[in-house]
């Protein structure tokens, strides 16, 4: 039987193409997603190894149903990509607290609820669990985002030392710039993306392929001895560390 990864925020940008580089990889993969339309077409693009489950992985009522589509398989790849940048009004503190909340519950509670609810699933010895955090966490600049991915950082050193001992890594990838997604939903000018261009070392933008091929790399063989690491995948526009 093929492998098995799950991939949230599967039907677009990162999370659609990791999941078409792991199914080209011979894995089964299914894509978690809110919008049935979105993940129907990254299905199709796929393939047939893709399967699709609509829900809200910060919804610990939805989250059953990525389990039960999981079945009585295991679980080689997790990959914990969900995540939203939440704008809003922040006129009173009532505001101001909506919005980190919905800001933690997208990009942290997400990945807390998908890596339990899995848990008995994954593969021992074998599983790779994966987080997708931000250059944002690591620079700042974005406040309830720059904040909540940054919590990824703390959670995967947790998941590290939990998983390490049953032969299961954990880390994450922080990107930097990546276009061809839909994280600025219309919020990016010409000036703002030769702005973050100009301020990595290799002056290209990254694209989604860019993150999938450090998953492929934590994910095979070459990842084995990889755990609790952030993996900066940015171009240089944060150096190291």
């Amino acid at each position: 039987m093929a492998r098995l990864a799950v991939v949230s925020g599967g039907g677009t940008g990162i999370g659609r193409a990791t999941a078409g580089m792991l199914a080209g990889e011979g894995y089964d993969v299914i894509i978690v997603g809110r919008r049935p339309e979105v993940l129907d077409d990254a299905v199709k693009w796929i393939g047939p190894q893709a399967s699709a489950v609509v829900a809200d992985c910060s919804d610990p009522d939805q989250v059953p149903a990525v389990v039960d589509a999981v079945g009585g398989r295991e679980v080689d790849v997790l990959f914990n990509n969900a995540g939203a940048f939440i704008s809003g009004d922040d006129a009173t503190l009532a505001d101001l607290k909506a919005r980190w909340h919905a800001a933690f519950d997208s990009n942290v509670t997400s990945a807390v609820l998908m890596t339990e609810a899995l848990r008995p699933r994954l593969r021992r010895p074998g599983a790779r669990l994966i987080l997708v955090s931000s250059i944002a966490a690591q620079r700042g600049g974005g406040g309830p985002y720059s904040a909540a991915k940054a919590a990824l950082h703390g959670l995967m050193f947790d998941l590290a030392a939990q998983f390490g001992p049953d032969g299961i890594t954990a880390n994450v990838i922080a990107p930097g710039y990546v276009t061809d997604s839909e994280f600025f939903d219309g919020r990016m000018t010409e000036e703002g993306h030769r702005r973050r261009v100009d301020a990595n070392l290799i002056k290209r933008p990254g694209e989604p392929s860019d993150i999938a091929e450090a998953v492929r790399w934590l994910a095979g063989p070459g990842g084995t001895y990889v755990t609790g690491q952030i993996i900066n995948v940015n171009g240089g526009s944060v150096l190291g560390r």
